[in-house]
């Protein structure tokens, strides 16, 4: 990415989210189903801000979550295997430009019997271009509805890519 020559990504390495500005959260939304984000982002902000029929334009949204200013950035399906490096590039370039200076979180929308090995190596291979450490900034969402998820997890029927990705941000997993 640093050959690119834009120096937002040049300097991705040198994310430090104590440095950062608190005034706003910037919340960067991944995921392999845009209708699931765009769940995620309604039942956040508690109000129906996107229809799942509207093609979306990536724009951030503001809203309010307990008195702080969120920025949720939607982004394009990163984790599909189809997407070529030119337009995982230009998601990149476009991402940073629109969570400047930095995202402070990375909210992974996942659903649990979707997730693959493929789509954790994706996941890995786009976060660290954001930053050394973007697991400590980072939680996974499952859309799964509670009792289902409940399931998975009791019956251990989690795909083991996503047990590590949950066990690397620190158990950080809420679901909807």
């Amino acid at each position: 990415m640093a050959s690119t020559g834009d120096p937002d990504l040049q300097n991705l390495s040198n994310y430090n989210p104590e440095r950062l500005d608190m005034s706003e959260i910037r919340v960067v939304l991944l995921g392999n189903s845009l209708s699931e984000r765009i769940a995620a982002v309604n039942f956040i902000l508690e109000v129906p801000l996107f229809s799942r029929k509207e093609e979306p334009d990536y724009t951030p949204v503001r809203g309010l979550f307990n008195d702080l200013e969120l920025v949720l950035i939607n982004t394009p399906d990163v984790l599909d295997p189809n997407m070529s490096e030119d337009k995982l590039t230009e998601f990149m370039e476009n991402t940073v430009r629109l969570s400047t200076p930095r995202p402070h979180v990375f909210l992974l929308v996942l659903q649990p019997e979707d997730f693959t090995e493929e789509h954790d190596q994706r996941l890995h291979r786009v976060l660290k271009l954001f930053a050394d450490r973007p697991f400590d900034h980072a939680l996974v969402l499952l859309s799964t509805p509670k009792t289902k998820a409940l399931h998975f997890m009791k019956k251990n029927r989690l795909p083991p890519c996503l047990k590590d990705l949950i066990k690397v941000c620190d158990y950080r997993f809420p679901w909807r």
